[in-house]
């Protein structure tokens, strides 16, 4: 390639191709300069093969010029906006040490529902009318507000961690957006009758780790993730605690270790503190709770006739039942807030209907103090 070579034009040069040819001459490059933030910049324009031109070149020059002295980002200077898919990959990444279940429940909903509809989109060609449209066809096709709702928050999240990342600049399509209306919290828990019916169940069957779970869950409110998780040095038996380390919500927390669960997790103990007390068949993590629970449900019949999700058992409501059963006892939200490892106390007044006899007994017996009080006062004055 030749020098460059000025030309009548301000800040524009040509250069000769040494292989290019265009007409039987050499082909003509055409460079401009400018300087930004006090360096020297050069830009290649084009060649007079593909239509360019000294005028042309200067025209484009000019441009770059008065982008620069308005503060416009110049064209060298703007990124492509990446794919929805590229920043996914970070953001998969991200999750396997940073959410429950090393984001396995994000993956999923991202490969079944996500990633054929926006994966091969740029970050900026996704609309809120677009997930508008996804939101009302997921539903169509059957699923429930809450995994609908999830996935919402999935490309929420991807969009809020491109910021923060700075791979991406634009706008939020999720920000505005209705999410569905979700209504799954659990309304059903068991009696003390059908929790021992279970237990008893669970133990006839002969798999202790499916029975020690569900025991556990009953007696501490554990979740099953939470129940997975355990190892050795999470049981505190000086002080009777278990600790949780890796709960839902990512805020440590403590459970009473007391009767038959002490014994059964003295016998479950792990020889080495990072064991995990609950390991399957081959001594790794359990990640799903066994089929063979919801037979045992479907045996008791504790789900006959009943199509509410909210009032099926799961295992799950193992750790409802355990809330609601201190509700019944009288105890405030706040120790229940605690007890569960909630965030807010908002997330447990689910509860509060149940307390509310309690309450109400309670103001009768202090009506009943008072007016036994105020009877005898009278008898003291007519004496």
């Amino acid at each position: 390639m030749a020098t460059r070579e000025k030309t009548k034009y301000k800040g524009i040069y040509r250069r000769e191709s040494l292989e290019r040819k265009l007409n039987g001459k050499p082909d003509i490059c055409f460079d401009i300069t400018y300087k930004l933030d006090g360096k020297k910049i050069w830009e290649k324009v084009g060649w007079l093969s593909e239509g360019y031109s000294e005028k042309l070149a200067n025209d484009i020059r000019a441009e770059r010029v008065r982008a620069i002295r308005h503060g416009f980002e110049l064209p060298k200077q703007k990124a492509k906006v990446p794919f929805l898919k590229d920043v996914w990959e970070t953001y998969a990444t991200w999750i396997k040490t940073n959410k429950a279940r090393n984001g396995r429940d994000d993956l999923n909903l991202y490969n079944n529902h996500i990633k054929g509809r926006f994966g091969n989109r740029r970050m900026n060609e996704i609309s809120t009318f677009d997930l508008e449209r996804m939101k009302s066809e997921l539903l169509k096709e059957g699923l429930a507000p809450a995994t609908v709702k999830h996935c919402l928050v999935i490309i929420r999240q991807i969009y809020n961690k491109s910021f923060t990342w700075d791979l991406y600049r634009g706008g939020n399509p999720v920000k505005g957006l209705k999410m569905p209306i979700v209504q799954n919290q659990r309304q059903r828990f068991l009696s003390y009758e059908e929790a021992a019916m279970l237990l008893k169940e669970l133990s006839a069957m002969q798999k202790p780790t499916l029975h020690d779970m569900a025991m556990l869950s009953t007696h501490t409110g554990l979740r099953a993730g939470e129940i997975f998780n355990l190892k050795g040095y999470d049981l505190d038996f000086q002080n009777d605690l278990i600790r949780i380390t890796d709960p839902k919500n990512k805020m440590m927390r403590y459970a009473d270790m007391l009767g038959t669960v002490k014994d059964m997790l003295e016998r479950r103990r792990p020889q080495e503190p990072e064991g995990l007390v609950f390991p399957d068949r081959n001594g790794k993590k359990i990640v799903n709770i066994s089929q063979s629970f919801r037979k045992v449900i479907k045996r008791l019949g504790f789900n006959n006739g009943i199509t509410d999700r909210r009032q099926m058992v799961t295992f799950h409501s193992l750790r409802h039942t355990y809330a609601s059963w201190l509700a019944l006892q009288g105890e405030s939200l706040i120790t229940i807030r605690d007890m569960l490892g909630h965030k807010t106390t908002a997330m447990t007044e689910r509860y509060s209907h149940l307390i509310a006899d309690h309450k109400k007994r309670a103001a009768e017996r202090l009506e009943a103090a008072f007016n036994g009080h105020k009877k005898k006062a009278e008898m003291k004055n007519e004496i």
